[in-house]
């Protein structure tokens, strides 16, 4: 195992890149460092011959808690959605990737679920979209993904409300495709991406290309309209003094609902 300033730890099981979000204390906030380090790992095991699929998941108890507020409402984090990102938080992937979500997976870190290929959930995983909440938009894909996955007035409620979704309700949902004990998780998504290997070799890059452009023939536009209002936002609606004073109002909420 390799790691990347250690907030970002990589390993290869059986030709499978685990690319782990290491900041368990901050309940993997997405800091500076993570936020350059996950697309780092994922593009370097893209490129290599020895690894056919790679999986994201995070160091217990969390999947990613989203965005580190700390740094955001002191102006440190975020920053605008770039044109690159209209994809997903990711880098133009072309090896399949599977989220296995092991915790909460909040805001941004939501999105960096979505922007997996699927998913897997440990029965202690929760989902939430709270950038209503804490007073920006979403800029990584989140009302493209969440709507094709579980239906856009599902999609709304979420992020209207804030509210938490559980593990059961997510596959009840779509949302995620399997629901597994907490310790079957990393062994179950190994034993996924091994399968995975064992396909004609190049046969899931050209289904993942495949679908990728079958999904964005139709709502191509949606992605640029996303990140547009995004930067929009934050331009003109952003408020990082308002964030400062009720992040831990909103940290408390989601510590309730969990």
């Amino acid at each position: 195992m390799t790691d990347l300033d250690e907030v970002v730890l990589t390993d290869v099981v059986d030709g499978v890149g685990v690319v782990t979000m290491n900041r368990p204390e901050a309940r993997n906030a997405l800091n500076r460092a993570m936020r350059a380090g996950v697309p780092a790992a994922l593009t370097a095991f893209d490129a290599r011959d020895d690894v056919h699929a790679m999986v994201l998941t995070g160091t217990d108890p969390a999947f990613t808690a989203g965005i580190d507020l700390k740094e955001l409402s002191f102006g440190e984090g975020g920053g605008s959605a770039t044109p690159d990102m209209v994809q997903g938080p990711f880098p133009h992937l072309h090896k399949p990737l599977i989220g296995a979500v092991n915790g909460v997976a909040v805001t941004g870190g939501f999105e960096y679920a979505l922007g997996c290929d699927f998913l897997v959930a440990s029965e202690r995983a929760r989902f939430a979209d709270t950038h209503g909440r804490v007073g920006v938009m979403p800029g990584w894909g989140l009302t493209v993904h969440l709507a094709e996955a579980i239906g856009v007035r599902r999609a709304r409620q979420l992020s209207f409300t804030g509210d938490f979704l559980d593990a059961d309700t997510a596959l009840a949902w779509g949302l995620v495709n399997e629901v597994v004990a907490h310790d079957e998780l990393l062994p179950r998504v190994l034993e996924i991406g091994r399968t995975i290997g064992e396909l004609v070799p190049g046969a899931a890059e050209n289904l993942k290309q495949t679908y990728r452009q079958v999904l964005d023939h139709a709502p191509g536009q949606a992605w640029a309209i996303e990140v547009a209002r995004s930067n929009a936002w934050l331009a003109d609606g952003y408020d990082r003094e308002r964030l400062a004073h009720s992040r831990e109002a909103i940290q408390q909420r989601g510590r309730g609902q969990l």
